[in-house]
């Protein structure tokens, strides 16, 4: 089985710097498991990594789209399969643990035509066809973000097509690792983290985040296109609306930004195997590195 490391883990944990490290060290390139960084013109809000921060290690599936296309987890999956059968050594850094599972597993996705949205889900907003979904499968619901309409549609049409629910469906495959996979976790005392998410994002302020909205807006991307969906845009809709301030966009990103931690932490633990380490202490990071290389060379 070819080997794939995974360096996951929650925002503002460390996973790109230490990703890089990495790469330098044992020869590899990095497949971006971000559903936001693959949108091109959406670098601060997503944490993109800077050119100079790449040290000259090639990374893949980042700025390959406009941010009014389409991306989803099946695509994700074929996309970054494609680069792993390319790549000697390959590093997925970042992602949904669905995102991550559905590459590195053996998830099927029906492949099918996109359904027509009946009229009846169109006139909803989006409390009450997440509610709908909440009724119908409890588990997607549970996956899935209200603001998502597109998700949340699919797995209604999903359960009304096939009388199964997307979660049934899912759960009723295997799922058994088709790569020799190492995970490596970056975390950090939950106080901590949420100190570096908080300033984490002050710090996107300060680069630019609200110019970087405005440029987008200008160039006729809306904020119910794809790459908007993702923490750190959606929230500049109520702004750009008149209904908040500047703060109070600040207050929800963070906020946003450390119950999605909270959920990755969460995932990651109940559905995959990862050996958790802290990236700021030398000594962890070291064993960590260590381990890395005993996987890579059994």
């Amino acid at each position: 089985m070819k080997k794939v490391l995974v360096i996951a883990g929650p925002t503002a944990s460390g996973k790109s710097d230490f990703a890089v490290e990495v790469a330098l060290r044992f020869g590899g390139e990095i497949i971006s498991g971000d559903s936001i960084q693959i949108y091109r013109g959406m670098d601060i809000g997503s944490g993109k990594i800077r050119t100079e921060e790449m040290k000259g290690v090639p990374h893949h599936l980042i700025d390959i789209k406009e941010a009014n296309e389409p991306y989803s987890v099946s695509e994700f999956q074929k996309l970054a399969r494609s680069c792993i059968e390319k790549i000697s050594f390959p590093i997925i850094c970042g992602g949904t643990g669905l995102y991550l599972k559905a590459c590195l597993y053996d998830y099927v996705f029906e492949d099918e035509p996109r359904q027509e949205t009946p009229a009846e889900y169109e006139a909803m907003d989006n409390e009450s066809l997440h509610h709908l979904l909440e009724q119908i499968d409890m588990e997607s619901a549970q996956r899935i973000h209200p603001n998502n309409r597109q998700r949340v549609i699919r797995a209604i049409q999903i359960a009304e097509r096939s009388g199964k629910t997307k979660s049934e469906i899912e759960a009723a495959q295997n799922h058994t690792p088709i790569y020799d996979i190492f995970i490596a976790g970056c975390t950090a005392e939950r106080s901590v983290l949420y100190e570096r998410i908080n300033a984490r994002v002050e710090q996107m302020f300060r680069d630019g985040l609200e110019q970087e909205i405005q440029g987008l807006l200008q160039q006729g991307i809306q904020f119910t296109d794809p790459g908007m969906k993702g923490i750190g845009y959606r929230e500049f809709e109520s702004y750009w609306n008149g209904t908040a301030s500047i703060e109070e966009v600040k207050a929800e990103i963070q906020k946003h930004s450390r119950n999605y931690a909270k959920r990755q932490y969460t995932w990651l633990n109940h559905q995959m195997e990862v050996h958790w380490f802290e990236p700021t202490d030398p000594a962890s990071r070291n064993r960590m590195m260590d381990a890395i290389m005993k996987w890579k060379e059994q």
